[in-house]
């Protein structure tokens, strides 16, 4: 994260450089401008301003009541809520996009989030971390224990993940409950998006992340 240098005093403020997460970047690129959105597991809003900024008319619902308030703190419409138990309460396509981004496998019930988030949203944004990611295979097979990674930092008794889930599981998922897939992409540890022609094998295996634009698909 980049630091902001002191100044003078008398010197005017200058706003500090804020680096964005890769999965960030592309979850907005996603997203066409004059957007309605809502963020669903927004944090402390990083991505919500990013796309403000971009032009997009975003909300957000957040679990934590620390998170709720730095985002108000920073001017963005953000409600305590929790994914899975409070999106009954929001009409059908309410939002042009809803954004699922690194909270899937932290929901009680993933199936009924997701089929929630299209039901809420003409299109869902979805992104989370693969635990089929090679170098989660190689812990928990030489170490014998559960992984940890650099974005995945806690351990099995204190970390907020409950459904572990691959690229793969998240495929079949989206085919079971009928679900269109209008634009899928992995990242790899750097946030650099995988080749686009791999087959699902490959993305399941070298994949750190994987991040999923969504459709309803025509009955």
């Amino acid at each position: 994260m980049a630091v902001q240098e002191s100044l003078p005093l008398g010197a005017p403020e200058r706003p500090m450089l804020r680096v964005h997460r890769a999965d960030h970047l592309l979850v907005a690129d996603m997203v066409e401008p004059d957007s309605r959105v809502l963020d669903v597991g927004c944090g402390e809003g990083d991505l919500m301003q990013l796309l403000e900024s971009r032009g997009v008319d975003c909300r957000g619902i957040e679990l934590s009541r620390e998170g709720v308030n730095r985002c108000v703190a920073r001017g963005l419409a953000v409600v305590q809520g929790d994914a899975d138990t409070d999106l009954d309460n929001y009409v059908d396509d309410a939002f042009d996009y809803v954004i699922l981004s690194q909270t899937l496998q932290a929901t009680r019930q993933p199936r009924v989030v997701l089929e929630n988030l299209l039901r809420i949203g003409r299109r869902a944004i979805v992104s989370f971390p693969n635990f089929g990611y090679i170098n989660m295979r190689l812990q928990l097979l030489i170490n014998g224990q559960m992984p940890r990674t650099e974005n995945l930092p806690a351990t099995w008794y204190d970390t907020p993940n409950i459904h572990f889930c691959t690229i793969k599981d998240f495929v079949h998922l989206c085919d079971e409950i009928n679900v269109k897939m209008e634009r899928a992409v992995a990242l790899d540890l750097q946030g650099r998006p995988l080749r686009l022609n791999a087959p699902w094998w490959f993305w399941n295996l070298f994949g750190e992340q994987g991040v999923f634009l969504l459709q309803r698909a025509r009955k």
